[in-house]
């Protein structure tokens, strides 16, 4: 018999191995630096080209990033059939359950890549992309260059982002939290739109944050506060 363990891993396998046969999912070709769709096994650079490659439509990209099991990106692709949504992680056990859903729904406007945040400008051309949300990252203690909101990831989303793109952080983390409003504050290209340390202490001001992750519903069940910023990068 398997140990609970060893079923897990055997699960997370078989949804690895599934999640590349989805029509709805990319990842990294290394040796093109470009991307490659499993399912077809060609590789495709699709730079500027998101929305008439694979979407077939011109409508408004919006990203997810580190978007985990990708609830929150298929959330928000539900309320939204008129933009276009990509989850972005590099966690393709995790992933599978956005791709999945996305396709049994038949959800066209949903797509999944899988990478490292830190390559984010390498796939997607100047202004592209329209919006970014940032759900429940990593606060990274200790290792301020590594959390998602940091001068080094701004300057990359900055690379993407149409002019007056903007950029959400949902997040439990005071220290991520207050971390940003400071990055925001220092950087004169950037301009604070909504700060809020507790959504969920009145009424929503935003519909779109009625949506709750995975790691969101453990964070409430623990007691902690949820936290929102909305934020643009001028040029």
């Amino acid at each position: 018999m398997l140990s609970f363990v060893a079923m897990g891993r055997k699960n997370k396998l078989k949804r690895f191995a599934e999640v590349a046969t989805f029509p709805n999912v990319y990842e990294i070709d290394p040796a093109q630096e470009s991307f490659i769709s499993n399912i077809e096994g060609v590789s495709k650079d699709l730079r500027g080209s998101w929305s008439a490659r694979h979407f077939q439509n011109d409508h408004p990209i919006i990203l997810e990033l580190a978007c985990g099991k990708g609830d929150y990106t298929i959330a928000l692709a539900q309320d939204r059939p008129d933009q276009n949504y990509i989850g972005v992680d590099i966690k393709g056990a995790r992933m599978w359950r956005g791709a999945r859903t996305a396709i049994e729904a038949s959800m066209h406007n949903v797509a999944f890549l899988r990478t490292r945040i830190e390559f984010i400008d390498r796939f997607f051309s100047v202004a592209e992309v329209s919006e970014i949300w940032i759900t429940f990252p990593d606060p990274f203690e200790g290792k301020i260059t590594r959390r998602l909101t940091s001068p080094p990831f701004l300057d990359r989303y900055r690379k993407i982002l149409k002019p007056g793109g903007i950029i959400h952080l949902k997040t439990d983390s005071e220290l991520l939290y207050e971390f940003t409003l400071e990055v925001i504050h220092a950087d004169p290209h950037c301009r604070i739109l909504y700060a809020n340390p507790d959504i969920y202490s009145d009424l929503l001001d935003f519909n779109e944050l009625e949506h709750k992750t995975y790691y969101e519903k453990k964070h409430l069940a623990e007691g902690k506060t949820i936290k929102y910023l909305r934020f643009l990068i001028d040029d």
